[in-house]
């Protein structure tokens, strides 16, 4: 139930910022840190809401995938892809183990690359037909047309 919970949040970290950000027109370093003040000092205010485990992790996850909803309306037009990017942020969080301790910046390189890997498989998928035809035409060129 924990992983779910913060599998949402992270979901919900990475729209609402966006909204935000754009159609607030906060500006997305405002409305970053905005939401992840509201957030940080809701579980600060009141640690026992939630159990231990949610307390402590909640808030960094929305504030990671914050950094997600960050990204320009220009680059990232779908909600749907923050959200998968919000849901991999979470996945890749949960399991890291102790990969990123004692880095700097550990969460927005998370963010990073939830993002950068959502929008190429976004890529991949859009342009697979094209993907394809350009392999197959590589395949001829190296290894001849199989006559």
């Amino acid at each position: 139930m924990n992983i779910c919970i913060l599998i949402i949040t992270g979901i919900l970290g990475s729209t609402i910022t966006h909204y935000v950000s754009e159609h607030l027109r906060f500006g997305a370093v405002k409305a970053s840190a905005l939401l992840s003040l509201i957030v940080g000092l809701f579980f600060y205010t009141f640690p026992n809401v939630l159990n231990g485990y949610l307390t402590e992790h909640l808030p960094i996850v929305f504030v990671g995938t914050s950094f997600i909803g960050m990204v320009s309306a220009k680059t990232l037009k779908s909600y749907t892809l923050l959200a998968i990017a919000g849901a991999l942020f979470t996945g890749i969080y949960i399991t890291k183990s102790h990969v990123f301790d004692g880095y700097g910046g550990a969460l927005g390189a998370l963010a990073f690359i939830a993002l950068v890997t959502t929008m190429g498989f976004a890529f991949m998928v859009s342009n697979s037909a094209k993907i394809k035809s350009k392999i197959g035409l590589v395949w001829v060129k190296v290894f001849g047309s199989g006559e």
